[in-house]
């Protein structure tokens, strides 16, 4: 398989009062459109991303709540709705669409399957819907 360009927001630092635009950045990395074989990973195409209220918390270094930091010059996590581009999972095949905690990034690498659920496509309820109503 190929190696592509993976645009990503990263947080650049941990913020200090309001949110700034400099304190995140969009930065170019590079991934294999491939699951490594033994891995239990698979791959997908981010297609929407949600921007949450408790997203901002996670934007300080504060280890006290009920989900950890994000972690400076790492693209910064929300809920998306993706399609599987390549597996070495059993559960998630190529083609099948998922919901869950995912990067803000063009494709993600995911290991961790515990916050993920598949969602079968409606054309009467759009994908982005899977994030929320609003």
């Amino acid at each position: 398989m190929a190696t592509v360009e993976n645009r990503q927001v990263v947080l650049e630092r941990y913020i200090e009062g309001v949110p700034k635009v400099t304190d995140m950045a969009m930065k170019i990395g590079k991934i294999e459109l491939k699951a490594p074989k033994g891995s239990g990973a698979f791959l997908v195409k981010n297609l929407y991303l949600s921007c949450d209220p408790y997203m901002r918390g996670r934007m300080r270094d504060f280890h006290g709540s009920y989900i950890p930091p994000f972690v400076p010059s790492q693209p910064i996590e929300g809920f998306g709705v993706g399609k599987v581009l390549d597996s070495d999972n059993p559960d998630f095949k190529p083609g099948d669409f998922i919901s869950g905690i995912t990067g803000w990034e063009e494709y993600s690498l995911i290991h961790n399957t515990s916050q993920l659920r598949k969602i079968q496509p409606d054309d009467a309820i759009p994908l982005s819907y899977h994030l929320g109503l609003l």
